[in-house]
């Protein structure tokens, strides 16, 4: 392996700032192969630290879980980003999600760069077998999905969510279709049930051929819509009065179901005899969202908050095997970008590419809960904007000291809901804590708002599909929103692999909506599951189908631009066009009649023919 690496800028920071870099040197434990544990990452989507029983929540209950939080180490101080692609792209590259120019989870932003080294790839390329059954969320479209960063098996949905415009139009996460691996198959059943079902066989296969794996299991859920199978999982909540809507009652009974089935992954590592040898790490993506009203463990702020609410999360890893110090605490400043680097080290992993991580390894307060590392500056910020403004929405973070907005100064040893700001208090705390950011945000921003570029016609993807969620400004994310004809424009910036003749197909409606352009979906799926006591007809974001009145199509590829006609029961405007290979542009326009531009055209699907 070669070994991570600090850069200039890196080295430049003073030790009393706490670089977050890299650990300049890995000591390895000389495992065999056959000794290596197996390891089970389990993501949960929008849940918070307060959202399980053994946190305090009087409400809910989370039986499996809470087992598993008494036979693990937790991390009670442990940090990822505020929103959802950012901690996926800073758990999977070991990186600062700003560094790795995941930004956002739209428009573009939730891309990892396929430049870095996955935690997928660092796996691979030291013989696991690895698996990803759920959320991605960093790069739909060849070279950014799963099977093109490190992972051999992938079942998901859309990249973004259930509804997102790049997922199946009629997904309502019951009886739905997913990605296999690239291509579309039906699955009966409720969606984390069907993930989780899909990771028990991976380990099930991998165990009965003797190969150590890496399973990533990341659900959707409990993100909203709060789809479930059952209106009975709801009315257990009705009896705690009016705080408990339909929403939070969704909400905490997906909790619930999700919990259930972590209770069966843990059963099937038991069965097959990888319990012993697994390294089995259970965490969330950001802080609470729906459930915060009712338990919050203390902490001021959600989803999207820089404060402590927004951005501290459930950390516990459980491996019998390893003689972990199970059942104890660790409360020193954690994070996702450590998680990378002490599985390196727990796993002894190889790889040729250089890293240069922005994490440092936590192995030894596995065993030692209460060993001391060098203090250090983390920073947490929400960039969801083409232009980054340094501080905004941002928190750095060292020891027990958080300096929010860089106005904002809380001492949370004695303020942990950080309700009073001691800034003018401690001046040469918020001083040194600015020149942390003040180095953070030069390593973060270089390069860091570069679009990502999908690749059409290679053997690897055979069809490039576009769609609008990628736009840059005013973004239809999820086909609700596309599906009342918003009157706005985008463009996407696209690789050709080679010279030649290429299809494009532009079209107001996913082409497995089967919908002329002028037209409006006939949906025929059997209503089989609920969102917020109401069921689920047709698109889970609601809304309205609006026809629109599309006269022409107008496509620029580049250089070269071309308009078409349409008929009324054209689902597409198709046109062939001879293009050089490299980085082109394309934007798609709907025109009326009268020659007046419509809006964008929201999908479009890109092959070489």
């Amino acid at each position: 392996m070669r070994q991570p690496t600090h850069s200039r800028l890196a080295m430049d920071w003073s030790i009393t700032s706490l670089v977050i870099v890299a650990f300049s040197a890995i000591p390895t434990l000389c495992l065999h192969a056959a000794d290596r544990p197996n390891v089970i990452i389990v993501m949960t989507d929008d849940q918070g630290y307060g959202d399980l029983s053994c946190h305090g929540n009087p409400v809910l209950k989370t039986p499996n879980l809470d087992k598993l939080h008494g036979e693990s180490v937790r991390f009670t101080n442990f940090h990822v980003d505020p929103t959802c692609s950012p901690t996926r792209g800073a758990l999977m590259s070991g990186k600062f999600s700003h560094r790795a120019r995941v930004w956002h989870t739209i428009a573009g932003g939730n891309h990892l760069r396929a430049s870095e080294l996955t935690m997928a790839d660092a796996f691979r390329q030291s013989g696991y077998r690895t698996g990803l059954f759920g959320k991605w969320h960093l790069g739909g479209n060849y070279p950014y999905r799963p099977i093109d960063r490190g992972f051999d098996e992938w079942l998901g949905q859309g990249d973004g969510g259930t509804g997102t415009t790049d997922d199946w139009f009629d997904n309502d996460r019951v009886n739905d279709r997913y990605l296999h691996n690239g291509e579309w198959v039906k699955r009966p059943g409720w969606a984390p049930r069907v993930f989780f079902d899909a990771a028990a066989a991976f380990i099930r296969k991998n165990a009965a051929k003797d190969e150590r794996f890496f399973a990533y299991v990341a659900t959707y859920a409990p993100h909203s819509p709060h789809t479930i199978p059952d209106l009975g999982w709801l009315r257990k909540y009705e009896r705690h009065g009016k705080k408990i809507n339909a929403q939070v009652g969704g909400f905490f009974a997906t909790i619930e179901g999700l919990d259930r089935l972590v209770g069966e992954l843990r059963k099937a590592l038991e069965e097959t005899g990888q319990a012993e040898n697994t390294v089995f790490i259970f965490m969330t993506d950001n802080g609470g969202t729906a459930g915060t009203g009712i338990h919050n463990a203390g902490m001021r702020g959600r989803k999207g908050s820089p404060y402590e609410g927004g951005h501290r999360v459930p950390f516990f890893v459980r491996w019998p095997g390893g003689r972990l110090a199970h059942g104890a605490d660790v409360a020193t400043l954690t994070a996702h970008i450590d998680v990378l680097p002490t599985l390196i080290e727990l796993c002894d992993l190889k790889f040729a590419q250089q890293v240069d991580f922005d994490g440092r390894s936590f192995a030894e307060q596995l065993t030692k809960p209460d060993a001391k590392l060098p203090e250090r500056i983390l920073a947490v910020e929400v960039q969801r904007r083409l232009t980054a403004e340094k501080w905004k929405s941002a928190t750095a973070m060292r020891g027990r000291w958080r300096l929010v907005n860089n106005t904002e100064l809380y001492d949370l040893s004695k303020d942990p809901g950080q309700r009073t700001n001691v800034i003018g208090k401690h001046p040469a705390i918020a001083k040194q804590l600015r020149r942390d950011f003040d180095a953070y945000w030069k390593r973060v921003i270089p390069g860091h708002r570069d679009r990502p570029v999908p690749i059409a016609g290679t053997e690897h993807d055979r069809v490039l599909r576009l769609a609008s969620m990628e736009w840059l400004e005013r973004t239809p994310w999820n086909h609700a929103q596309v599906a009342k004809g918003p009157k706005v424009f985008g463009d996407w910036e696209i690789r050709l692999a080679k010279t030649g003749a290429y299809r494009f197909e532009v079209r107001r409606w996913p082409s497995e909506a089967q919908a002329s352009i002028r037209g409006v979906p006939k949906l025929s799926k059997t209503v089989d599951a609920w969102d917020r006591g109401r069921a689920v007809r047709g698109l889970i974001y609601g809304g309205n189908f609006t026809a629109l009145p599309i006269h022409a199509v107008r496509l620029q590829v580049g250089v070269k631009t071309e308009t078409q006609e349409i008929g009324p029961n054209d689902t597409a405007a198709v046109f062939e066009l001879q293009l050089p290979a490299g980085k082109v542009r394309v934007q798609a326009t709907f025109v009326d009649a009268k020659g007046k531009e419509l809006c964008g055209a929201y999908y479009v699907d890109v092959k070489r023919q």
